[in-house]
């Protein structure tokens, strides 16, 4: 698993082997979870959280989508 960024207490992760999926990450907060991919950004699942911190992932994974998606292919590409 990888930590890709903390914020607002969310954690937004990638776990080491799903290279093999389109891009996408996780987010993480207490108990609530969820998984949003990232071309285009949509959610794929999503566990606990309310309809206005969903709204927050949203937005804190499109400001931040250059990034995730950059260090998907960094982390995935030293993998194979």
């Amino acid at each position: 698993m990888s930590t890709l960024l903390h914020i607002e207490g969310f954690r937004f992760y990638f776990h080491s082997r799903e290279g093999t999926e389109p891009p996408h990450v996780h987010v993480r907060k207490g108990d609530a979870n969820a998984k949003l991919w990232l071309q285009p950004i949509r959610l794929a699942f999503a566990d606990g959280y309310s309809p206005s911190e969903l709204r927050r992932i949203r937005e804190l994974t499109l400001e931040h989508q250059a990034f995730f998606i950059e260090r998907w292919h960094e982390y995935f590409s030293d993998q194979r």
